[in-house]
């Protein structure tokens, strides 16, 4: 990452509440095409999310602490503020002097944009407006939560209006479709499920070449991490749901890539 700062825009994307498991049978299976474009080899990395809820996730991404890989460690990490003692900082990791990643990147020159989508980057109240209040520009409508199917696209459209013409960019974008309730995704399911979650996920799937296209047309690459914040259960234990420590909700798909200017 310390080699890529300045001359490369930053595109962080999490899909909120992915499972792993569905991400990985979904990408063997072919139905996301437009993420077997885009991963590295093998696919998505399993790792291990810092957090299992939306808003302790998020506020340790943003202290530079992304989910982490299942192998043992140590990891270097991409960025970390910088703070006597750490023992995941290696030769390129950028370091920031700064309470958070987004204001490190500011100070470093970038303009800061968050698109929100669930409740926790909402902004209409005092907690939801912790997390976008860290950013230059903070944009969030009823459209981009979890209740509308066409969430993500009503996003897309509002970033093809906010885009700077030059100068380093991060972009961030918490895409809400996987979240509860995804059932109308699956016609005909009449309740959340494994298979209205794999559904949310090929939405989603369908319109990721309109977000990187918009990422590479300002002439500049792009570097991106895209990942979940948590999982979620669907009867796994008896559990429903997240903010519970199980594995389906502990462990998260995770990639980084680079796209080339004007590549889309």
């Amino acid at each position: 990452m310390r080699s890529l700062l300045g001359s490369h825009d930053l595109l962080f994307v999490t899909l909120d509440t992915l499972r792993f498991d569905v991400a990985a049978d979904l990408l063997a299976a072919g139905r996301t095409p437009n993420l077997r474009a885009v991963l590295p080899d093998g696919g998505w990395e399993r790792r291990h999310t810092p957090a299992s809820f939306t808003y302790a996730a998020h506020h340790a991404f943003f202290g530079g602490f992304l989910p982490t890989p299942v192998t043992p460690g140590p990891h270097a990490r991409p960025f970390a503020a910088r703070f006597p003692g750490s023992t995941t900082v290696g030769d390129d990791t950028w370091e920031f002097d700064a309470p958070d990643l987004v204001t490190g990147l500011r100070a470093a020159g970038y303009h800061t944009i968050c698109v929100g989508g669930v409740g926790f980057f909402a902004m209409t109240s005092p907690q939801g407006g912790v997390l976008p209040g860290l950013f230059d520009e903070a944009h969030w409508t009823r459209e981009f939560g979890v209740t509308n199917p066409g969430c993500f696209e009503a996003q897309l459209d509002r970033l093809k209006t906010v885009l700077p013409a030059a100068g380093p960019l991060f972009t961030f974008v918490n895409v809400a479709a996987l979240h509860q309730p995804n059932r109308h995704y699956l016609p005909g399911a009449e309740a959340d499920g494994i298979e209205s979650h794999a559904a949310a996920l090929e939405y989603v799937d369908r319109h990721l070449p309109t977000l990187f296209t918009l990422a590479t047309s300002r002439g500049r690459p792009c570097r991106v991490i895209m990942c979940s914040d948590h999982g979620t259960a669907y009867g796994e234990d008896g559990h429903t749901g997240h903010r519970v420590g199980h594995e389906v909700v502990w462990t998260v798909p995770y990639a980084e890539f680079t796209l080339a200017a004007g590549a889309w």
